[in-house]
């Protein structure tokens, strides 16, 4: 008899990941059996190692840093998402062996924010930290939400620029310094920069942020993250990581993978619960 479906994340590291836990309980909640497995791929090998997952029976994968690119790359369709993007985080074997390259990122930051913490988009003044990938990855879900003036603020003021540029078609959307953000003050804040990894916020002006601010780190911690500690020593109320956008573009790659998207609040509970 054939095993379960096979599924993986590639990535470099990966053995961090929270991927096999929560596809594990997506699984047992629909009464699924899926084989989930982490592989650490140095990019190098990156390419051979997908091709050979998916000639050997491969249903589907995950991809992380610093994989998306040349996940996009290989990838032999792309979603319209994806393709805005320019980047690939779930992988999906099609008939005919075509794989199909989706981003579930974006859909799964806005599923956390509206769905699951009530912040309204619509209307609202957005604030975005950071002109990497992963702001590229969540910037069209993000505009299709019609917030009513988007900035991205970055380090390097050219990079935020181009990308604002790159997705003008969609809305409202300037670029500046960090500094630059301090002539408003923001409704949202979403910090998509890796300051958090040696320990650090964002250089972010006071001015960009009152009280009823909301600030969202899209990075997730166990205890609150840089970024958060800076928010609330100036008052800030409301402030959240990124635990709920990992579940949720979780559940949007399952849906792609097996049709049906599982319920989040259980997943959302457990991992709170460890």
């Amino acid at each position: 008899m054939p095993g379960p479906d096979r599924y993986v994340l590639f990535g470099h590291p990966v053995s961090h990941s929270w991927s096999p836990f929560i596809h594990g309980l997506f699984a047992r909640q629909l009464g699924h059996e899926i084989d989930y497995q982490l592989m650490d791929v140095a990019p190098p090998r990156f390419r051979a190692v997908v091709l050979e997952f998916f000639a050997s029976g491969g249903r589907g994968a995950n991809v992380t840093v610093p994989h998306k690119l040349a996940a996009a790359e290989l990838a032999n369709d792309m979603t319209e998402r994806a393709r805005r993007a320019e980047a690939v985080n779930t992988l999906a074997m099609r008939e005919g062996n075509s794989l199909l390259g989706d981003n579930t990122d974006g859909a799964g930051l806005v599923a956390d924010l509206i769905g699951n913490l009530g912040v309204q988009l619509s209307g609202r003044s957005l604030l975005l930290l950071g002109a990497g990938g992963a702001v590229r990855g969540v910037l069209a879900p993000l505009l299709a939400e019609g917030p009513a003036r988007v900035m991205i603020a970055n380090r390097t003021v050219s990079r935020a620029s181009q990308l604002a540029g790159a997705f003008a078609d969609l809305g409202a959307i300037t670029a500046g310094s960090f500094g630059d953000s301090g002539r408003n003050s923001w409704d949202i804040v979403i910090n998509a920069t890796s300051a958090g990894l040696s320990g650090q916020a964002p250089d972010l002006p006071d001015a960009a942020i009152h009280p009823e601010t909301v600030c969202y780190d899209m990075s997730y911690s166990r205890t609150d993250t840089p970024f958060q500690r800076w928010a609330a020593t100036r008052g800030v109320v409301r402030t959240h990581q990124g635990w709920g956008m990992l579940v949720e573009q979780a559940a949007e790659a399952y849906l792609l993978w097996r049709g049906v998207r599982p319920d989040t609040g259980a997943v959302r509970a457990a991992l709170a619960r460890l």
